[in-house]
């Protein structure tokens, strides 16, 4: 059964702080919160990791590091995000097999979230829905059609991704979108718990 949360965090450059945008996602209920640091020292990362999981161990908030099952099973977060040309979902599990650990997954066309569900991850992203400048190498953008029938065949929990904010937000939800994750919406808020309740409330999804 898809699992329904609205909206998924993905912490990256936040001008107010990661430890800031932490604790307003917590206070603010979101359910998952990914920290992706592309380009970062792993040493850096480790100290971030471990703010996060301190802020978020114990509450409703699931802490998802990007891309480093290692790095994840070090901090004792509760999953890991994977792309298509990290570790295979299925050598992830091996390498941790905790129970109770989260993995997912992005998917970028309709042949790659097909593909996931034999792989059954907790949970794909699907997009980039829009253009968006978060990554070195953009993935092709999808688009709102492509995106939405992705999402509408797919029997896996699925979070959009890609140039989301509240702006854009009501006509995905208009076309079947439940899940959504945002990344600058929130990260280039001085206030996040503000940004975070503005996409809340028009997910309408505690």
């Amino acid at each position: 059964m898809p699992e329904k949360f609205g909206l998924y965090l993905v912490l990256t450059e936040p001008v107010a702080g990661y430890a800031a945008c932490a604790e307003a996602a917590v206070a603010c209920g979101v359910r998952y919160l990914q920290l992706r640091m592309k380009g970062i020292a792993r040493a850096d990362v480790r100290t971030t990791g471990r703010q996060v999981r301190d802020i978020t161990r114990g509450t409703a908030t699931r802490f998802i590091l990007n891309d480093d099952v290692d790095l994840a099973q070090e901090l004792e977060a509760d999953g890991v995000h994977l792309g298509q040309g990290d570790l295979s979902l299925t050598e992830a599990r091996q390498r941790w097999p905790a129970p109770g650990r989260l993995f997912g997954l992005s998917t970028h066309n309709a042949q790659q979230a097909r593909a996931a569900e034999a792989l059954a991850p907790d949970y794909i992203g699907v997009g980039p829905v829009f253009a968006t400048p978060t990554k070195a190498i953009p993935d092709p953008v999808l688009g709102v059609a492509r995106m939405a029938e992705i999402i509408r065949a797919s029997p896996l929990t699925t979070v959009a991704i890609g140039g989301i904010d509240a702006s854009n937000l009501p006509h995905l939800l208009a076309l079947g979108v439940v899940n959504f994750a945002v990344v600058r919406a929130v990260n280039h808020a001085t206030d996040p718990a503000a940004a975070i309740r503005t996409l809340q409330q028009l997910a309408a999804v505690p």
